[in-house]
């Protein structure tokens, strides 16, 4: 299992590094995590379905395997990330990635007015943008999600995040983003990410949440 190791750690490095695009320092690239995480992966399935006296064969092309299909979803996020971040900057749209998922939160006074579910015009281009990117890495799946405070009662919440979330699906399905790719869902006021107790708390849980998941096909 030695050699197994050191071939995943080698097919880990062989992954390139990315440039972050807010500090233009290099950094490790998801695509190298990816690929050795699918290396060791590969290597310990390959180890265990191959015949007796084949198993290092097996464990090597085990880990190659799984080291190409690591890496290969983890460059095509890569590469969709840094689009989005430079379609994104400064437009008050931010941009967290998670693993071989891409989160853009969208913080409610930029998105919608007060209290209404139709999106500002102001933010028409920002979710163009969102709408180009998404098009042109077409192997993900995006789940639309809406957030409010907790001002209101709670039905009157449901039903505006609901609303929200289902008026920036339709926007993005109406600039060419397949609509069997989205989906939206309203939350209301569960899931705060800040203190309702105070504006700016009550502003930051105002959000809509766009969630890009990759996908192996």
């Amino acid at each position: 299992m030695k050699k197994i190791i050191v071939l995943a750690g080698a097919i880990a490095l062989a992954g390139c590094q990315t440039m972050d695009p807010y500090t233009q320092e290099a950094k490790t690239s998801n695509a190298t995590t990816g690929a050795g995480i699918g290396a060791v992966a590969g290597a310990v399935l390959g180890n265990a379905v191959a015949g007796k006296g084949k198993r290092t064969e097996g464990a090597i092309a085990g880990a190659l395997l799984g080291g190409a299909v690591g890496g290969g979803i983890g460059y095509y996020m890569d590469q969709q990330e840094m689009l989005l971040r430079q379609e994104l900057e400064g437009t008050g749209v931010r941009v967290e990635r998670i693993g071989d998922s891409i989160r853009l939160i969208m913080p409610g006074n930029v998105t919608f007015p007060t209290g209404s579910y139709n999106i500002d015009q102001g933010f028409y281009p920002t979710l163009s943008s969102v709408a180009k990117v998404l098009i042109k890495f077409d192997k993900t799946v995006v789940n639309v999600d809406g957030f409010t405070d907790s001002t209101g009662s709670f039905e009157t919440n449901q039903t505006l995040s609901e609303r929200r979330a289902a008026s920036v699906a339709q926007y993005l399905s109406s600039k060419g983003v397949a609509p069997l790719r989205l989906q939206s869902r309203g939350y209301g006021e569960r899931y705060p990410v800040a203190s309702n107790d105070t504006a700016g708390g009550r502003a930051m849980n105002r959000r809509v949440e766009v969630n890009i998941r990759g996908t192996q096909k």
